[in-house]
């Protein structure tokens, strides 16, 4: 295996576990904002959860580069 498709499944494994991690309204309700606090949607994120948020989307970007290069090697 070469170092990018490593790359690639550590940084998948790592946004599965980020995603699964943050703390979202249980049922399809809470994915169309519809969770019943009305506004829960914008909500402010502050501490570990913005760091977990921002980290999340860091590791994703990664993945998408790594899989681009990925692609651009075969």
């Amino acid at each position: 295996m070469s170092t990018v498709v490593v790359g690639q499944v550590v940084t998948a494994i790592a946004v599965i576990i980020l995603v699964l991690l943050q703390d979202r309204s249980a049922g399809a309700g809470g994915a169309f904002g519809s969770s019943g606090g009305g506004g829960d949607f914008l909500k402010q994120r502050r501490g570990a959860e913005k760091i977990m948020f921002v980290t999340t989307i860091v590791l994703a970007s990664i993945f998408i580069i790594l899989s681009i290069v990925n692609l651009m090697l075969q």
